[in-house]
């Protein structure tokens, strides 16, 4: 929940300027508040960069005020969607079955879900780090199917590194992430192969190169750094 129209603006001004063409065939997906999806919309016109958005609520229509329905996104020209971020679990409740049912809705109404997972401290000091995500993603497996997978990715983001400056190790964020890919390929080997997984958890110009050049990492879901023009340009060069 950061940002202003001015700053906005400015900040999408900096990144069409930078990489209108693309990034090396990296695909770069801003996700801004909800008022601003108009206003990004605009700005990113003709331009390699694709909008999506931070949330979606798990029905197209009906009585939920304050909820935005994935049709309403598609409608605002949004092609993704972040659904089950820690800061929802965490603050909002919202539990591994209700991000499940989102991300069915936003699959139905033509957006491709990025689906976040991810621990706790303590779950990860008490060794049930593995357990925790293999949970969020088996949910999401068991309303959805393997087949749903071809089109979504899914970014782990263990939660006491995200806004902490203490990432994840790059063999700790590998592991996990091979772990995830495993999961997936004991019901589809070659949807697993093809799936993006992403990194989140204070990433940075000065730890990217690093985490991206594990086996199983292919890009981050960047948070504070992506205010930062040129911090978040840095971090999609890293990628390729």
């Amino acid at each position: 929940m950061n940002g202003s129209r001015d700053s906005i603006q400015a900040l999408l001004r900096a990144l069409v300027a930078k990489v209108s063409h693309g990034i090396n065939g990296v695909d770069i997906v801003i996700c801004p508040p909800f008022p601003y999806l108009a206003l990004a919309a605009d700005a990113i016109r003709g331009s390699e960069i694709v909008l999506g958005a931070q949330n979606a609520w798990c029905g197209n229509e009906g009585a939920f005020t304050g909820e935005v329905a994935p049709g309403m996104l598609v409608d605002c020209r949004a092609r993704y969607v972040i659904l089950g971020h820690s800061e929802r679990r965490q603050h909002m409740a919202e539990t591994d079955e209700l991000v499940a049912r989102k991300f069915v809705m936003a699959q139905q109404a033509g957006l491709i879900p990025i689906l976040c997972v991810g621990e706790t401290l303590s779950q990860r000091e008490e060794g049930r780090a593995q357990a925790t995500v293999a949970a969020q993603v088996n949910a999401v497996l068991t309303v959805a199917g393997i087949a749903a997978f071809e089109r979504a990715v899914i970014a782990y983001e263990p939660i006491w590194a995200i806004g902490t400056g203490c990432s994840a190790t790059a063999d700790e964020a590998q592991q996990m992430h091979a772990g995830i890919r495993e999961l997936l390929a004991a019901q589809d080997a070659d949807v697993a192969g093809a799936i993006q997984l992403l990194y989140g958890g204070s990433v940075s110009p000065a730890n990217a190169a690093e985490l991206f050049e594990q086996a199983d990492i292919d890009g981050g879901l960047v948070g504070g750094a992506s205010l930062d023009a040129l911090a978040f340009i840095e971090i999609c060069k890293s990628v390729s």
